[in-house]
């Protein structure tokens, strides 16, 4: 087997709130081609990781690189599902023009979307089964439309990293499914997938790679090695057993 190849390394990140660490000193490498799972209590610094690792937060300590190069010079390969409460749902717009935005990064700002991006993202809108809904303005969709909607604008973008904060939040049981499935198909096509999650029992079924968060980085690895309670008890500070499905 040749050497792994990490589409995603983070050396000594620190970030603070406040003088507060909000995440403290954290190495982790993430192999390409992974569908990888965050896991920790609430406030453990999930969804600041994917913002500094993106560049959204600024660190007080430590970097990131995206295939061995600054997160600015590989932008065009990462494609982010922010969580629904930061989007304003209000802009009037439709679910079509919110998916064309995910082609703007391989236009620039210059050119506008032709025919090619349009049929791009009607592509994308059918994937996740919401084409029919093209027209319909977001604000008027539910929530788990919309996030399918923000999903579609994602693989239009036709990324080699994904990263989704928590996008299975407030979504029915079909669309999580939905959203599963295309997660697994993109892993399929070698590109990484790393999901901010809050449901530890279906971990084991939905992803092959887990970090485990805790302000400081608890453990990181496949699912079938470290997805365990000793682990579990380490990151939320209970004696914690959670069925695992080998």
């Amino acid at each position: 087997m040749g050497k792994q190849k990490f589409a995603v390394t983070v050396d000594d990140l620190t970030v603070a709130y406040n003088y507060k660490p909000v995440l403290w000193d954290i190495d982790l490498a993430i192999p390409e081609g992974v569908l990888m799972a965050i896991v920790g209590p609430n406030g453990a610094g999930k969804s600041t990781l994917i913002k500094a690792i993106l560049g959204i937060i600024d660190p007080i300590a430590g970097s990131v690189s995206i295939y061995g190069k600054p997160y600015k010079k590989q932008r065009k390969l990462v494609g982010y599902v922010p969580q629904k409460g930061s989007v304003d749902w209000d802009f009037p717009t439709t679910a079509l023009d919110v998916v064309m935005m995910g082609t703007y990064g391989s236009l620039g700002w210059i050119k506008r979307p032709g025919k090619k991006e349009k049929k791009t993202a009607l592509e994308s809108l059918e994937k996740v089964g919401m084409l029919s809904f093209k027209d319909r303005q977001i604000s008027q969709l539910s929530g788990g439309q919309q996030q399918r909607v923000f999903l579609a604008r994602a693989l239009a973008q036709d990324a080699d990293i994904y990263f989704m904060d928590e996008p299975f939040q407030g979504v029915d049981a079909t669309t999580e499914i939905a959203i599963i499935n295309i997660l697994k198909e993109l892993r399929k096509k070698g590109k990484t997938v790393v999901v901010v999650h809050h449901d530890l029992q279906t971990v084991p079924e939905y992803f092959d790679w887990v970090t485990f968060l805790n302000v400081k980085k608890i453990a990181t690895g496949p699912v079938k090695e470290i997805f365990n309670d000793d682990n579990l008890t380490k990151t939320y500070g209970i004696n914690y057993k959670v069925s695992v499905q080998k």
